[in-house]
Formats: C-alpha cells, structure tokens, sequence
C-alpha cells in the first residue's frame, strides 16, 4: 500500500488551528494511506491565543497524524507594524518549516515502510511558505478559512487592482456598488475589509490573492448547498480547482473551549442553560477579538432589559485604548462597565459571562438567537446547530459576511451591518438600544420564516459530510488528487 504524508500549516490562532487540525483529520479518516503533520507556528506576543496545547492534541488524534509546534519567532514582538506581522512571522518560521520537512523526507528516503512527502496545505494567509514547497518540488493546495463567496471577492478586487489599474483606497465611505462575481447582489463598496482601503496593507492583502493562482487547489471551508452560487461562480477555469470541504468546526467539549478557563465555568454555564426553556435565550457573543467600551455596553444592556428575553451575554474587557493587543481579556467585575443594578435587575432571566465555549452553548437546545460579529467560524457554527444570527460585525470581512448572510442568503437578521472597529479598538461604537432591540425582537418573536431556513440548512449540513454527500465527495476528490499526483 502506497503511503503518503501531506504537511498543514495554519496562521496562529487558536480558531484556525482547530479548523486545519481538523481538516487534517479527516484526511486521515477518509484514507488509510494518508498521513499527516500539522506544523503550528508562533509569534512571542500573545502566546495564549496560539498555544496547541501537544499532550492534549496527542490524546484526540488518530493514528497517522501528530501535531508540532514550531519554535517561537523571537524578531516578532509587540511594535511589530501589523501590515508586517504575518510576513514577518513566515520568514522567521521557514527555516524550521525547511528542518522539519527534510527530517520527514530522510525518513521516508530510509524506510520503505515510512509514508512518502506528497505536498503541503497551506493557510492562504501563509502562502509566502510556497517557496518552501516549491525547494522540495513538491505540490501545494491553499485552505481558506473564510467563505466562497469572499474568496470571489479577494480575486475580483486583485483583478479590478492589477489589470484594470482600480484604486481600492477610493471605496472608503463611498457609495459605489459593486457587481462581483461570486454575489447575485450589488455589494456596497464601503463594506469591504478596512485594509483594503490603506495604501500598505492593500498591498499585503493582495498578494494573497495573486499567490493562490499557483495553487494546485483550494479548500474552502463551505459547503455547495450553502453557498452554491459563489462556488460554481469560482468554477470558471481561471481559478485553481475548488473543494468546498465544509462545515468544518469545532465539536462539542473537544477540550479548546472548556479547558481554557476551567472546567467550573464551563458547568456553571452549561447547568445554567440546562434550566431555561427550549429556543428561549439570545447567546451574545462577539468572537476573539470582541468586545466593547463602556457606552456601547450601557445600550446593550438597556436593550436587553427592555425586550425581556432569557439572555447569556459573555462580555469581554477591551484592550487600553491605542494599544495594539490580539484579544480582549476577563472583566474583573461587572459592576463596573454595566449599568447601576442592572446584574439584580436582570438576575431572574439574564447571565453575563467572561469566557465562553461557544460551540457548546449554541449546541444547547436552550439557545434560540446568537448575536454575533459574523466571523466565517461562528456563522458555520450557528448554521451547524441551527441557531439564527442577528448581524453586528466589527472588523475583518466580518461586514461581506453579515451582507451574504443578510442580503444574499436571508439566513440573517441585521443590527447595525456597516459597524467597523480598526485595528486597536479605538473607535467607539455607538449602535442604539432601540435598534439592537428591534433585531431581537423580531428574531424572537417574529422569526418563524428565518428559524425554519436555518433548520434546514443546518440538517443538510450535516447531510454533506456523510457519505454521498457534496463535502464528502469533495474531500474524496482532494484524496484522490493528492494520491494520485504525488511527485
């Protein structure tokens, strides 16, 4: 029996992590020839969000499949220029990525037992390391972490960019709306990712785009049902075979969510849950890099106040303003941000929490509404439990996801869809307790239409991973190619 190995690498954080560990075992799962290694690179700063914690790792992998942290970058520090972080990061990291794939060829080169290096799966966002690959010559595919449809988007603006000479820049704040390929709706120009619209991340974003042309494929973590017009719009033959492997995300207890902050928290939470009625409680919760100051937090919890419904609201303390930090931290007390009595007040139908195992909760069957920033992970992870999304996105391509999930695919209700937050959380944002009620209100109570879709996508995402299913032969068809193509 041919062996073959293939190397992962994701971008350090923990989110992403999860998703191409995942991905990698279900590469294994799916063929007993297959091998695999997920290398996981490091910056110094903020190694709490990149951590992969080996022993525990090692406890849930299967067979054929071992996880590596790689040594920490030690030039990567807090005054590294964000434009420059990533780059920099993947220069520090080739060197061992180089050491530690030519010890796995020697091995293969010294046992005719030992599976032979077949190619890499790079994050796109790291596709700099396809130079590493192309040393060894061997083949490489690209994973994005978010959906078709922005992925249609990232190749169209290069294309708008590079052949028809357009200045992104010049889409801030303005009212253009643009006609891209992987949407049926005109997309609002001002919705685009803010670094798209500086001169020097624009051009870091951009080389992304430009790089996976010379990927051998792409994995997208989507799925054909759920985004069917953006995948067959990048079935175009100008754009590297696609194979929509999704939904990939994180299963319930997997030890990532409950492990980071203790198990007590994780009970206390869940036994909570356990007591409020079925489809009854709004879940708020804003992702990594979420969080609010303390106008916002006041309107917020007016708003929830006020509209009366069970809430689990987990509530994260933002970094010093003007400090670039990589997350928000743990409040020490809630008194503090929230208004005057509002923890007594609301004691009877409410919980405020720090941390939060996600996909924990909105598994819950207690859940009924997620109010959340529309990261592609979390929006996956709601249609996965069949939980429906009010849209408040901060940053990133969080707004392309809240227009897809509102406007393109009616799976979502909108707070406030043009929210941005830049990169050191300065900018206050003030969206109303009126407005934020409203979105709840009519998810809750006036929702009927929007809970019925998203059941039913949830019930066919599931579909689409067992056998016969369009990410099960997607997956197969990444093996085969793989196998088949080996140099």
């Amino acid at each position: 029996m041919k062996k073959v190995e293939v190397v992962l690498i994701p971008i350090p954080a923990m989110g992403h992590i999860v998703a191409v560990v995942e991905i990698a075992k279900l590469l294994v799962q799916r063929d007993d020839r297959l091998y695999t290694t997920v290398l996981v690179m490091h910056p110094t700063v903020d190694p709490s969000t990149t951590t992969y914690n080996e022993s525990l790792a090692a406890s849930t992998l299967p067979d054929r499949m071992r996880v590596i942290n790689l040594p920490r970058v030690e030039s990567i520090t807090s005054d590294t220029k964000p434009t420059n972080w990533l780059s920099s990061l993947v220069e520090g990291q080739k060197p061992h990525v180089k050491e530690y794939v030519s010890k796995i060829r020697t091995q293969s080169e010294l046992s005719l037992d030992a599976p032979r290096l077949a190619g890499f799966i790079f994050y796109s966002f790291v596709t700099g390391l396809k130079e590493v690959a192309n040393e060894f010559g061997l083949p490489w595919y690209a994973f994005s972490a978010s959906g078709a449809a922005f992925l249609g988007c990232l190749l169209h603006l290069q294309a708008l960019h590079d052949e028809q000479g357009a200045d992104l820049t010049e889409f801030k704040n303005s009212d253009v709306e643009l006609s891209i390929p992987s949407l049926v709706n005109p997309f609002p120009a001002k919705l685009l990712p803010s670094v798209l619209f500086e001169k020097d991340s624009l051009t870091t974003v951009l080389e992304q785009p430009r790089a996976l042309a010379k990927a051998r494929g792409i994995l997208v973590n989507t799925f054909l049902e759920f985004e069917s017009h953006a995948v067959n719009s990048l079935s175009n033959g100008r754009t590297p075979p696609i194979y929509p492997v999704g939904p990939i995300v994180r299963h319930k207890r997997d030890g990532h969510d409950a492990g980071s902050e203790g198990s007590n928290n994780y009970r206390n939470i869940i036994e909570w849950l356990d007591d409020q009625p079925p489809s009854s409680v709004l879940f708020l919760c804003f992702g990594s890099g979420g969080s609010f100051r303390e106008n916002q937090v006041k309107e917020i919890a007016c708003a929830l106040e006020k509209c009366g419904h069970r809430f689990l609201w987990s509530l994260r303390k933002p970094p010093p303003r003007g400090k670039r930090e990589y997350s928000p931290s743990d409040h020490a007390n809630f008194q503090e941000i929230l208004p005057k009595e509002f923890l007594n007040r609301t004691a009877k139908i409410g919980k405020v929490i720090g941390w939060a195992p996600q996909v924990d909760i909105l598994a819950h069957p207690a859940v009924g509404m997620f109010a959340s920033h529309c990261g592609w992970n979390s929006i996956l992870e709601s249609i996965r439990f069949g939980v429906p999304i009010v849209a408040w996105p901060l940053y990133a391509e969080q707004q392309f996801n809240a227009f897809q999930m509102v406007i393109e695919l009616g799976l979502a209700v909108e707070i406030k869809m043009d929210c941005r937050k830049n990169s050191h959380g300065d900018n206050e944002i003030n969206v109303s307790a009126d407005g934020i009620m409203k979105a709840i209100k009519h998810v809750m109570e006036q929702g009927k239409e929007i809970r019925k879709k998203v059941k039913e996508m949830s019930r066919i995402s599931e579909k689409t991973l067992m056998a016969g299913g369009c990410s099960y032969s997607s997956l197969g068809r990444l093996v085969d190619d793989i196998i088949d193509n080996q140099p």
